[in-house]
């Protein structure tokens, strides 16, 4: 009996003893392994928040490319996704030719594939884009609600615009240009912007609108034969745009270089010594940016109604693929686009909300360098 309760004895301690490693194997296999991220609860969410400051985000400083090594990401688009206007400008390079219009469906798949190939700003024009409201709030709602893309802007006559139609979409819309022939109400008859010679009170209605609904106003004029000796200071200083894009009448073969045209722009162009004239009488303004037609030249990225790129350079007018079929590099591939150009002409510039800070200083307020016109 005595050997048998020794027996009995041993075998209860040796478990024993098993019992205790095994738990001390588990307390050290816990404390050393990798721990699962916590998710907060609302208990979590009522502890004290750290006072310690965010890890400074560095981002990688690249090497400046050769500009002119091809392919080149889309940052910025002038997409026109109709041809239709209600002004007949008389110098217009983007004529009436075509009444075709993007289903709503197809265009989206475009401005995806554009944000995807790097496209940072979308500029809408025309003819007139506002004789499609809806398909306009539409695209700019797209593409900052689900494409987050950084800038919309949109250039306008100004005939169409409503306060209703502002009030509805400027959370959409970073900047709204608008096209000044003039601010003689005969003049912008000559040239063809409206009969009605109300353009200049319209000018200044939606310059309140977009001071009321925070979006960055912006104006464009053509100098012409018709406009090149007028001094434009006084309302340009009242008017105080951010940015005044002063283009020289411009000849686009295919477009408005002959009387067979829609439209016939050589009579409206103006000599060299007027377009300093112009530009002397201004350059002291501070949001005024000149365009001789060298600047313009070959340094837009042009996106026609059937989303193909355009040239609209040297020679007659050309055309690339639809990025529809082919994508948006082979289409760049098939035109060109002078990146060093594009940026020289100022096409890098602060183009984000007037309520909204740039996130990395520079001198134009916005953050790019040759590396992200790359894909």
């Amino acid at each position: 009996m005595v050997l048998l309760s020794l027996v009995a004895e041993v075998l209860a301690l040796r478990c024993f003893v098993g019992i205790v490693l095994a738990t001390c194997a588990y307390v050290v296999y816990k404390s050393t392994a990798i721990k699962p991220a916590v998710i907060l609860t609302p208990v979590s969410l009522t502890e004290e928040p750290s006072t310690k400051e965010p890890a400074v985000e560095t981002s990688v400083v690249h090497e400046p490319l050769d500009p002119s090594k091809p392919p080149n990401a889309p940052v910025s688009v002038n997409y026109f996704p109709s041809r239709e206007c209600n002004y007949k400008c008389k110098f217009c390079f983007h004529t009436e030719t075509s009444s075709y219009i993007l289903s709503d469906e197809k265009a989206r798949e475009g401005l995806r594939l554009l944000r995807d190939a790097g496209m940072r700003k979308l500029n809408i024009a025309g003819g007139e884009p506002f004789l499609h409201p809806k398909l306009l709030s539409s695209l700019i709602r797209y593409c900052k609600e689900d494409l987050s893309v950084e800038s919309i802007s949109i250039v306008s006559n100004g005939s169409k615009i409503t306060e209703k139609w502002m009030r509805e979409n400027s959370q959409w819309l970073d900047i709204l240009a608008i096209s000044c022939g003039s601010f003689d109400a005969q003049t912008n008859v000559k040239i063809g912007r409206g009969d009605d010679g109300k353009n200049v009170a319209r000018l200044f209605q939606i310059v309140e609108w977009c001071r009321t609904f925070n979006v960055k106003f912006k104006l464009n004029t053509v100098v012409n034969i018709h406009n090149w000796n007028e001094d434009m200071v006084a309302n340009i200083e009242k008017l105080a745009p951010f940015r005044w894009k002063v283009f020289q009448c411009l000849i686009v073969a295919g477009e408005n270089d002959d009387e067979t045209r829609k439209r016939d722009a050589r009579k409206f162009l103006v000599t060299d010594e007027q377009w300093r004239t112009f530009c002397d009488r201004h350059k002291h303004l501070s949001c005024y940016v000149p365009e001789d037609n060298n600047s313009m030249a070959s340094s837009y990225l042009l996106l026609d109604e059937y989303m193909r790129f355009m040239d609209k350079g040297e020679g007659m007018m050309t055309t690339s693929a639809s990025i529809l079929d082919v994508g948006v590099e082979k289409a760049m591939q098939q035109i060109v686009w002078d990146k060093k150009s594009f940026v020289e002409r100022g096409g890098i510039y602060d183009w984000g909300r007037a309520d909204m800070r740039p996130t990395k200083s520079t001198s134009c307020g916005t953050s790019l360098n040759l590396k992200e016109l790359e894909f």
